[in-house]
């Protein structure tokens, strides 16, 4: 699907933002919507004190988390339910209190009733802290009412 096509541009939006407004976790953990399209997505989280584990480092489970929701963002595109099949990630790097994360997923491939994406979690200066790469599966229904 072509990113610069406007309709698919709109339904994405709506199929995200939909999402997001019934996504209590990423919500509770202050994560932010920064962009949208079809087959990709952008999600930014500041790093606070109750984020970090017993090193002082932002937690694996909330880089995770962060990684995650962007991937459910971008694969949830299209407006088809679609579910995490199977996720793995590369830390690279460690990320501290009063940062800001951003989480960028985009799309490698699609078919069928299954997808693969790749997320990248960098700082505000750019730094890479994480890898994510996540395998979608598409279940029946929509994620808006289709009109």
């Amino acid at each position: 699907m072509d990113a610069a096509d406007p309709i698919a541009q709109q339904r994405a939006e709506q199929a995200v933002n939909a999402l997001f407004s019934r996504d209590k976790a990423s919500q509770a953990l202050g994560m932010r919507l920064q962009g949208v399209g079809p087959g990709w997505a952008r999600v930014r989280m500041l790093v606070r004190a109750d984020m970090v584990n017993g090193h002082a480092v932002c937690h694996g489970g909330i880089v995770f988390a962060l990684a995650d929701s962007a991937f459910a963002f971008a694969c949830n595109s299209y407006n088809e339910s679609t579910l995490a099949a199977a996720a793995q990630i590369d830390f690279l790097a460690a990320a501290r209190v009063g940062e800001e994360l951003s989480a960028e997923a985009r799309e490698v491939w699609r078919g069928g009733r299954s997808g693969l994406y790749e997320i990248v979690v960098t700082t505000g200066a750019g730094e890479r802290v994480a890898l994510f790469r996540g395998r979608s599966h598409r279940v029946a229904g929509t994620v808006t009412v289709q009109e």
